[in-house]
């Protein structure tokens, strides 16, 4: 609870000077097909905290530009060169899960800003080294299904990335369709960097659905979409929490109104109940970033990366008792003061992590939103 307060007021620039003790290498994708989502992280870098407990905070950061293979080299060189002591990143699921074999090589606790469960779950083998801020899909499938049940929905067509974050989806969302009944009736995929879907769309449509679930992130998910409405599909449209970004409604344009999804509260700071206690550290990040960056320049990705800050901070004076910043005993030290946190408030919940679960987040971190003239507005 008090570390919280002192990374909300951190405002320094990505790096700290030569000196620091610590050091945390970040990799995200600030190019390449999820640099609508890596940018946003990248920028929130600079509201981490330089200084935990005296000791000081050096920030590494690299740009893997959508590419796994990428993210990986750039994990070997912040741990082998740079002496990381924590990664955080990447951006994309692919990369995430290439990132956990490196981590767990390595000893070193890493921190991903990418959805799927499959990074964390099962925790075991090198996944014991491997957290994430954003929510799990399982979480939000079932607040979809939810909403789903509860307005007559009874058949879906789906359509998502054809990699470990589509797959992911669809896995998850028809364990939770079928929890209520609901019948996935096509199933369809595609790549990011694909420029057409007509072929995946027809087929969708002459599934005759109620709704559609796109499972995609990013800019490249309101393809599908933008598609469909061209086709004259006329049901119900969901998207999946990788879409929180004004980059997502500019491209989706009037194309996006009315899509329902699922996501965290710090979407929509403002419209929270005042007694929520995400509330207060949320609107304080928007507001920070808004201020730095834009107004209106704010995305649920920047608040992975915050989370991920506040995550290490609370964790930090623990292993400083254990060891001293640089050596294994104090990256084994901070994996386990990770896995011990308990109740502590997030940009986007309150996490609660233990040895089975390395995300740690409950339905406290969850919100059904929906687009209406262009923003987004809570579903109460």
């Amino acid at each position: 609870m008090r570390f919280w307060a002192l990374a909300l007021a951190a405002t320094t620039a990505l790096t700290a000077p030569a000196v620091a003790q610590i050091k945390i290498g970040v990799t995200v994708s600030a190019t390449g097909p999820a640099a609508s989502l890596g940018v946003p992280e990248r920028n929130a870098v600079a509201f981490l905290p330089t200084e935990v407990d005296g000791q000081k905070i050096e920030y590494i950061v690299l740009d893997d530009g959508t590419d796994a293979s990428r993210a990986v080299a750039n994990g070997r060189k912040l741990i082998d060169e740079n002496d990381v002591d924590a990664l955080i990143g990447s951006t994309a699921t692919p990369g995430s899960i290439a990132l956990v074999d490196v981590a767990g090589e390595k000893h070193v606790p890493l921190i991903a800003l990418a959805a799927s469960e499959k990074i964390i779950a099962p925790v075991e083998g090198n996944k014991r080294w491997a957290f994430k801020t954003p929510q799990n899909d399982s979480l939000m499938a079932r607040g979809i299904a939810d909403h789903m049940a509860a307005h007559g929905i009874k058949t879906v067509g789906f359509i998502g990335f054809n990699d470990a974050y589509g797959d992911g989806w669809l896995a998850e969302a028809t364990k939770a369709f079928d929890a209520k009944g609901i019948k996935i009736v096509a199933t369809e995929k595609y790549a990011r960097n694909d420029q057409s879907v007509t072929g995946q769309v027809l087929k969708l449509i002459g599934s005759r659905p109620d709704a559609v679930l796109i499972a995609a992130a990013g800019t490249p998910a309101a393809l599908p979409q933008k598609t469909l409405k061209e086709r004259g599909y006329a049901g119900a449209y969901y998207q999946t929490h990788g879409v929180t970004n004004q980059d997502f409604l500019r491209v989706g344009g009037k194309d996006v109104e009315g899509t329902v999804l699922p996501a965290g509260p710090v979407l929509v700071p403002d419209q929270l109940a005042d007694g929520n206690p995400v509330k207060p550290v949320a609107v304080k990040l928007v507001t920070d970033y808004n201020r730095k960056y834009g107004d209106g320049s704010f995305s649920t990705f920047a608040a992975h990366m915050f989370d991920a800050g506040v995550e290490l901070g609370q964790a930090i004076p623990a292993a400083l008792k254990a060891a001293k910043p640089g050596t294994p005993e104090f990256r084994a030290a901070l994996r386990d003061a990770i896995e011990a946190e308990h109740e502590v408030v997030l940009s986007n919940g309150i996490l609660d992590m233990s040895a089975t679960d390395h995300n740690g987040l409950d339905d406290r971190a969850r919100v059904m939103v929906t687009i209406q003239n262009g923003a987004w507005v809570l579903i109460k």
